[in-house]
C-alpha cells in the first residue's frame, strides 16, 4: 500500500526567501520524493542588516506579504507539515524577534531563527550520496548572504564545525574586514593541518549556479573542478552587474553576489588544497524536509 504526505520548508535568508514543497510517497518501506513547487522571492534583507543593523519597514511588511502567500500556497498543496527557518540576517537584526511575533500574528506561521550550525547539520545529514568516498575527508561549506558554515566530515562523522560572519550580502554592504578573512583562513588552517587535501562539498544558490555556468565534460558526478572556477572568476569578476546579467543571462539579485560567492569558495579551496567541489545541488529547504519525514517516519505515520 502506498502513502504519502506533502511537506513543505520555508527558509528565510539574506538574501531570497524560498518555498519548497515536496510530496513523500513511500510503498513497501521505499521512499520516493517530488518536487511540487518551488519559488524564490529575493527579499534581500540582508543589505538592510548589514547596512543598518535592522530590517526596514518596507522589507518587513513585504515578508509578512510574502508568508501570507505562502500560507495559502501551503493550502492548494495540501501541505501536512511544515517548517520555517530564518538564517543570518534574522539572527543579526535588532528588530528580527519583533518582526516574527507580528508575522505569526499576521499569518500563523511559526518562524525559528536557527543557528549556523543546526543550518548546516540540516543540510549535510542525509545528503552524502553524492561522493565517491564517504569514509573520506570533506569540508561542508554553505555560503549564504550573511555567514558561512563550515563542518569538517572525516569517515562520515563531524569532527569540526564553524559559522563565520562572511558571507556575499555582507562583502556587498561593507560588513567584512581583512581580520575577518584572516581569522577565517586562520581557523580553517588549524584544524586541517597535516591532514591530505579535502574536498569541498558545496551548498547556497551561487554554487549551483557556478556549476551550471561553467562548461563540464562530465556532469553526473556532480563535481567542479576548482581551476574550472578559478578561470569562471577571472572572467566574471571585472564585469559590471549589467554585463553578467546580460551575458550569462543571471539576475540582478545573482549578478552581483555570485563574485564574493566564488571568492569565498577559493578562499576556502586554496586552505584545503581542493581539486573539487562537489555540488549535490540541495540546500536548507531540502534538509528541513528530509528532517519532517524522517521524524514522521520514526513515529511511525507511514507505518
Amino acid at each position: 500500500m502506498e502513502i504519502s504526505r506533502n511537506y513543505a520548508a520555508i527558509d528565510i535568508g539574506s538574501n531570497a526567501v524560498r518555498l519548497l514543497v515536496k510530496k513523500v510517497r513511500v510503498e513497501d518501506g521505499i521512499a520516493d520524493f517530488s518536487k511540487e513547487l518551488l519559488l524564490r522571492v529575493p527579499l534581500r534583507l540582508g543589505f538592510d542588516v548589514f547596512g543598518n543593523g535592522r530590517i526596514s519597514k518596507e522589507k518587513s511588511d513585504n515578508l509578512r506579504r510574502l508568508m501570507k502567500a505562502y500560507r495559502h500556497l501551503m493550502k492548494i498543496y495540501g501541505v501536512d507539515a511544515y517548517r520555517a527557518c530564518a538564517t543570518s540576517a534574522m539572527r543579526d537584526a535588532e528588530n528580527g524577534a519583533e518582526i516574527i511575533k507580528k508575522i505569526k500574528r499576521a499569518t500563523g506561521i511559526e518562524i525559528e531563527i536557527i543557528d549556523g550550525q543546526e543550518e548546516a547539520r540540516m543540510i549535510y545529514n542525509n545528503h552524502i550520496e553524492c561522493l565517491e568516498d564517504r569514509n573520506g575527508y570533506y569540508m561542508y561549506v554553505d555560503v549564504g548572504g550573511g555567514s558561512t558554515e563550515v563542518n569538517l566530515l572525516a569517515g562520515g562523522e563531524l569532527i569540526y564545525s564553524k559559522s563565520f560572519n562572511i558571507g556575499t550580502v555582507r562583502i556587498l554592504t561593507g560588513g567584512v574586514t581583512e581580520a575577518a578573512w584572516q581569522y577565517m583562513r586562520d581557523e580553517i588552517a588549524a584544524h586541517v593541518k597535516d591532514m591530505p587535501p579535502i574536498n569541498i562539498i558545496g551548498s547556497g544558490g551561487n554554487i549551483n549556479k557556478l556549476f551550471k555556468l561553467i562548461y563540464i565534460a562530465n556532469r553526473k558526478k556532480k563535481q567542479l573542478p576548482v581551476h574550472s572556477l578559478e578561470k569562471f572568476h577571472e572572467r566574471i569578476a571585472p564585469l559590471t552587474k549589467n554585463e553578467r546579467m546580460r551575458l550569462y543571462g543571471m539576475k540582478q539579485d545573482r549578478a552581483d553576489v555570485i563574485v564574493p560567492a566564488s571568492e569565498i569558495f577559493l578562499t576556502i579551496a586554496g586552505i584545503l588544497g581542493s581539486e573539487y567541489i562537489y555540488v549535490p545541488e540541495i540546500g536548507l529547504s531540502d534538509g528541513i524536509i528530509d528532517a519532517l519525514f524522517y521524524a514522521d517516519r520514526q513515529s511511525g505515520c507511514f507505518f
